[in-house]
This record gives C-alpha cells, sequence and structure tokens, in this order.
C-alpha cells in the first residue's frame, strides 16, 4: 500500500472519529443537561410532600445508600415524611442540605425524672428510642454545631455524658426556684441569655453522637421539693439552637408551667439538626448501580476527554460559587448573631430593612470601582454609590480584617441604629455577607470640618460659621450624654469625623469607638482608644471613660476652631502642645498671639467668651470640667448674643477681661470668668 494511500485512509478515519466525537458529545451534554436537575438515581422519587430528597437519601432501599433510606408516610398523622434509622419512624424530616451535610428533623421529648426520694435520676437521650441506630451503623448523629442541651425544672443539676466507658462529661447545667413560689421559667437576665438558670438552663454540647447519657441530681434550691402538681421535676432536651428561646415568651416575661405545663407540640416536636457522612466502605459501588457511569464508558476516549475538559470548568465554576455562597452565609450568621446580641444587650431591636446585600452594594458601587472612592484612612475606604432605591449612600469598607476591626464596625451599627439626630450622621444599613460589615450612610456631600479649616489659603471658614458649627456639634453631643435610653460617649471628637453637608450643617459621624455607660454608673474603665492631640489626658493615664472625656475633646476642638492650628502635630516654641500653649497665653492676657487673624478680625468681643469655655474644657482634672449640657447652655447663649444683641465694650467688660488675664488670678480665675453673666 503506498504512502499516499496510507495517508488517504488516516485522514478519513480522523474525519470519521471527529463526527463521532462531535455526536457523542452532543448526546452526553443533553444527558448531563438532563441530569443536571436530578438530585437523585434515575427513576427514583426525590419528593415527599414538600421535602426534597436527594441522593444519597431516597424514599426506596435502591434509591439510597445503606442507612440513609427515608419511609415516605402520607397517613400518619399528617407528617409527609419520617426517617426510617432505627425501623420505626419515630422522626420527621423537614429538610435535607446537601451543602453542609445536615438534616432537620422533629421528634418527641424524652422526660426525665428524678428518683422518688427526688436525690439523683438518668437515663438517656436520642439512640433507637428516639429513631437513631447506635453504633458505627450510624449514618447520622447530633449536630453540636446547631444544638444545644435545655433543662427545665426547679432545684436540679443535669450533667450529659457520653456512652462510653468513661462517661465523660460533656454539658452541664442547672435550675433552681425561690422558695414559696410557682413553677416559674425566667426568660431574661442580665447577661441577655434566655434562660438564666431560674427556672431553666442552657448549655453547648460539645461532642457529636446518637445518644447520650443523662443524670440528674437535686440540689438545694431554697424551696421546690418535687410536689405533685408543680410541674416536672426535671426535662431535658436536645434541641435546635433557639428553638426554645422562640417558644419561650418573647417580651421576656417570666412564664408560669404550673397551670399550662408542657403542651403536647413542645413534648412530641422537639426540633434538631442531624449531620450525616457518608462512610468510606460505601463510596466503593459496583458498576452495575450507577448506569450513567456505564454510558459515559461506552464512549470513546475523546469523547471523555472533551467532557472532562467541559465538566471540569463548569465544576470549578460552581465550586467557586458555592463557596462563596457558603462564605457569605458564614459572615451574615457570624455578624448578625454578634450585632443581635449587642443589640438585645441594650434592650433594642434593628429592623430586617437595615439588611443589605453584597450583591446590592457591589451594584451601588460598580464593583467597588477606584472612580467611586470618596476617601479613606488607616481602618477603611468610603465609597460613593446608588442604592435600587435611587437613595445616593456613602459605603465604609474595612481595609484590614481583625477581630477588633470587625467588634468596632458592628459597635458602630449597634449605636447608629438607635439615635437620630439632626446632627448625627444617618445610617441607612449594614451589609452583614463579608468578613468585616460594610455601612452604608446617608451621603454627605461636602466633606469634613478638618478639610475647610486646614486650607492653604489665609482666609478659611468665617468666625460666624464656626461659631455655629461648635454649637451644632456640642448639641449632637449633648444627646448622645442625657437624651437617649443609655448614655453613649463618643470617644473619639475630631475635625476629621464632624462632616458638613450642602449647607454646612454637621453631621457628627465614626462612632466605632464609642461606648455606652450604664445609667447606675458614672463611667467605665476601657482599653485607651482615641487620637492623640484629642485624647484626654485623665482618661489616657487611668483608662477610665466618662462623659468629661468627650468634653476634653471637644475643649480641644474649640481651640482648634479658634486658632486654625491642628492639635496633633503644633508644637509651640517651647515644645508645649496646642492646648497647654493655648491655656498657658490665655493666663498671660496673650489670648491673640495665637488666634487666628480672621478670627480676630472677624470676631467680637464672643472670641475671648469662647476662648474662656474652651479652657475649661481641657482641665487636667475632670471634675473641674462642666457637662457637655452646661457647655451647649454657654455655647447658645455666646451665639445668641453674637447673632442678636449688638454688644459694646463696657467699663465693667474692661474691668472682668484684666481680672482674667492677671497672673494672680489662676485658672480658677478662668473659670469664674467664663461663667460670668
Amino acid at each position: 500500500m503506498s504512502v499516499l494511500t496510507t495517508a488517504s485512509m488516516a485522514r478519513q478515519l480522523v474525519l470519521a472519529a471527529a463526527v463521532a466525537v462531535l455526536v457523542s458529545s452532543s448526546q452526553l451534554l443533553l444527558l448531563a443537561s438532563a441530569a443536571a436537575d436530578e438530585i437523585g438515581l434515575p427513576g427514583c422519587p426525590t419528593i415527599c410532600g414538600n421535602v426534597s430528597v436527594p441522593y444519597p437519601f431516597g424514599i426506596t432501599p435502591e434509591c439510597s445508600l445503606p442507612g440513609f433510606n427515608l419511609t415516605c408516610d402520607d397517613t400518619s398523622r399528617g407528617t409527609p415524611l419520617r426517617l426510617s434509622f432505627g425501623g420505626n419512624g419515630t422522626l420527621r424530616v423537614t429538610n435535607i442540605s446537601l451543602d453542609d451535610a445536615t438534616v432537620r428533623v422533629y421528634g418527641p421529648a424524652i422526660e426525665i425524672k428524678l428518683s422518688s426520694d427526688m436525690d439523683a435520676g438518668g437515663g438517656s437521650w436520642g439512640g433507637q428510642a428516639w429513631g437513631l441506630n447506635d453504633g458505627s451503623s450510624a449514618a447520622c448523629v447530633l449536630s453540636p454545631a446547631h444544638n444545644e442541651l435545655v433543662v427545665t425544672g426547679c432545684g436540679i443539676f443535669a450533667e450529659l455524658r457520653t456512652t462510653d466507658y468513661n462517661e465523660v462529661v460533656i454539658g452541664s447545667c442547672g435550675s433552681v426556684c425561690s422558695l414559696g413560689q410557682p413553677y416559674m421559667l425566667q426568660t431574661s437576665s442580665r447577661s441577655c441569655k434566655k434562660c438564666s438558670g431560674i427556672g431553666c438552663c442552657q448549655t453547648a454540647i460539645t461532642k457529636a453522637d446518637t445518644f447520650y447519657n443523662v443524670r440528674l441530681t437535686a440540689i438545694s434550691s431554697g424551696g421546690f421539693e418535687g410536689a405533685p402538681g408543680e410541674g416536672p421535676a426535671g426535662t431535658l432536651f436536645i434541641a435546635e439552637e433557639g428553638w426554645f428561646d422562640s417558644r419561650s415568651n418573647q417580651t421576656g416575661a417570666a412564664i408560669n408551667l404550673t397551670a399550662a405545663k408542657f403542651d403536647e407540640d413542645m413534648m412530641t416536636n422537639v426540633p434538631a439538626v442531624l449531620a450525616w457522612m457518608i462512610p468510606p466502605s460505601m463510596l466503593q459501588e459496583p458498576a452495575a448501580s450507577k448506569p450513567r457511569l456505564n454510558i459515559a464508558l461506552g464512549i470513546g476516549i475523546g469523547t471523555g476527554l472533551l467532557i472532562l475538559v467541559l465538566g471540569s470548568a463548569f465544576l470549578v465554576h460552581k465550586v467557586k460559587a458555592v463557596k462563596k455562597k457558603r462564605q457569605r452565609q458564614r459572615f451574615f450568621k457570624q455578624n448578625r448573631g454578634q450585632l443581635l446580641q449587642q443589640l438585645l444587650c441594650q434592650m433594642t431591636d434593628i429592623a430586617e430593612r437595615m439588611i443589605i446585600t453584597l450583591e446590592e452594594l457591589e451594584k451601588a458601587t460598580n464593583n467597588f470601582d477606584k472612580a467611586r472612592k470618596l476617601g479613606g484612612g488607616g481602618h477603611g475606604t468610603v465609597y460613593k454609590g446608588i442604592l435600587s432605591s435611587l437613595h445616593v449612600v456613602a459605603i465604609k469598607r474595612s481595609n484590614i480584617v481583625i477581630q477588633r476591626e470587625i467588634d468596632e464596625f458592628i459597635n458602630e451599627v449597634a449605636i447608629l441604629s438607635q439615635v437620630n439626630h439632626k446632627n448625627i450622621v444617618k445610617l441607612h444599613g449594614c451589609c452583614l455577607e463579608t468578613q468585616v460589615p460594610l455601612l452604608v450612610y446617608e451621603f454627605i456631600s461636602c466633606g469634613t470640618l478638618y478639610n475647610h479649616l486646614h486650607v492653604e489659603a489665609p482666609i478659611s471658614l468665617s468666625w460666624r460659621d464656626r461659631m455655629r458649627i461648635a454649637v451644632e456639634i456640642a448639641r449632637a453631643l449633648t444627646y448622645l450624654h442625657s437624651f437617649v435610653s443609655m448614655p453613649i460617649i463618643h470617644r473619639d471628637i475630631k475635625s476629621p469625623n464632624i462632616l458638613l453637608d450642602d449647607n454646612f450643617i454637621v453631621k457628627l459621624a465614626d462612632f466605632g469607638a464609642s461606648r455606652y455607660i450604664p445609667v447606675d454608673q458614672s463611667g467605665v474603665d476601657t482599653v485607651v482608644q482615641g487620637t492623640l492631640g484629642y485624647l484626654d489626658p485623665m482618661y489616657h493615664s487611668t483608662g477610665h471613660l466618662t462623659e468629661k472625656s468627650d468634653v476634653y475633646s471637644f475643649g480641644v476642638l474649640l481651640i482648634e476652631l479658634l486658632t486654625r492650628k491642628k492639635p496633633g502635630s503644633y508644637r509651640s516654641a517651647h515644645g508645649y502642645s496646642l492646648t497647654k500653649h493655648f491655656v498657658a497665653l490665655i493666663s498671660e492676657g496673650k489670648l491673640f498671639d495665637i488666634v487666628d487673624p480672621q478670627v480676630s478680625k472677624e470676631g467680637d468681643g464672643e472670641v475671648v467668651d469662647v476662648a474662656l469655655l474652651a479652657a475649661i474644657c481641657v482641665k487636667l482634672n475632670g471634675e473641674d470640667r462642666p457637662t457637655m449640657r452646661k457647655v451647649e447652655m454657654a455655647l447658645e447663649s455666646i451665639h445668641a448674643s453674637k447673632e442678636y444683641v449688638s454688644i459694646s465694650s463696657t467699663d465693667d467688660e474692661s474691668e472682668n477681661w484684666i481680672q482674667v488675664n492677671d497672673a494672680n488670678v489662676g485658672e480658677m480665675g478662668i473659670e469664674d470668668a467664663c461663667w460670668v453673666e
């Protein structure tokens, strides 16, 4: 045979193989497309009632792996689907998840009482009596990540133990009641837990298993003796985390179980989450049980390679999408839990409308395009965005991912979601789907006070504007200190945190470092946080935070408005800070040596009044400083006199000024002069 003929035959074989590959590929793509929507084996039912049944679970034995068979019973008390791990159909399935390998079930409560002498008792939870197989044949176990131990009763201590020889304690809690009181379930406490240990208690379980040993021990509770009619001596649940909370009174009031007892629904429908896993021995199945694999093996190597490439690309995309979705869900659950816990502790609430999805914010900022960047600092970057509701917003995105940053963002959401003041920036919402939450504020168009005050030109903000800005900041701080349910200390008052809108109206911002002060306390001990130059030296040395710390920072801000000098970087010829140099010049009668020339020109006698007020605010001893309420009243008075009264220099005023600047007057002279009417 000639070389030409051989080459011709080879070309024909290649063409034929190519056609076969294309035809087979198209058929496989159709099969793959049809199979993509299936969650079970071919020909197997995958729906029972409103519950989907994905493989390895199945409604018939040939449609599931061993140990994963479910029974679909449409007639049993109206419950459409029951697990049959133990063969008794005890557990009712409501959801099967392939994403996190869990099964949500409802089963009966197992009541465990103390013995007749009320000294001790025991039993077990789970196992075949509850509908789960025991030992190595178990396909599902109780998930410690989704369930918790709940104990109700009076004068009892419960221990959850492993079933091995050592009986290791993996969870315990106790519950007591007051002497002579009816059996009351106390559903709230200062520590923000639903069960406070009075009438009930809750704790986590730390080990996954099919069943557990339980031991109850009587303890001295001050009065409950297990008399008939006083409620069960001890009822123990392993239930889905949060279920018992939702069954309790949502208002946080005590529930009297003497009359109500446990209703039948609670005793027969305890939700729990099971974790499932395919044993390694089941992963190798006979080829006869995999018809789709037989089809694939019947096709040529070329087709297999083509499908492998296409399938790999699709699988990589799918895995990335699923991973991204799970990560967002994990961050949302983590951040929402932390946020709600903080809000619960403050006895407040946050509307679900404030929760904004990451997808919405990505659309609003064109996937956080650099062109939408408004600015930023060491902690975060701010982007301009337009929501689907057409609101123009500013979106704050953290630059660093550390727990402190997460805590500060959560703290800011918790505080801003419950304040409402004209001069405090409004929080539109937050996104909890990132590791550090994204904060969404109203868009403030004119930047910060720092940017407007410290310009290169000789003329900056007018004195009239500076006075009004000072008054508005004082109003906002007075509101935070005196007019909210629990006083709030801002802790980082400085010109970069003062925003100005189109009309130069103040919007106080950046509450990440803010702290609540309990109404029955004057301050709290914290890790020192703030900005050097504005930071209260007394708080810096003791770590004790009070509202007077904000007063000091506000006094520094007044000095900054008067002098147009930067508190963080200013040093006098003798090395003094701005605050120390300012107070020293007042005492020497040389105030206008440091005052901004524009203020000296535009201002009047009120410049001295404001300077004296600032000097009192920055006194070293916090007890010598006025409250923000008094500071606001003083500024309002000075501002009103500037706006509506024509002030003329009188002999009395000149005499007062001389007294103030007399070297013998000292600090008390400054304070007295400030409050002279």
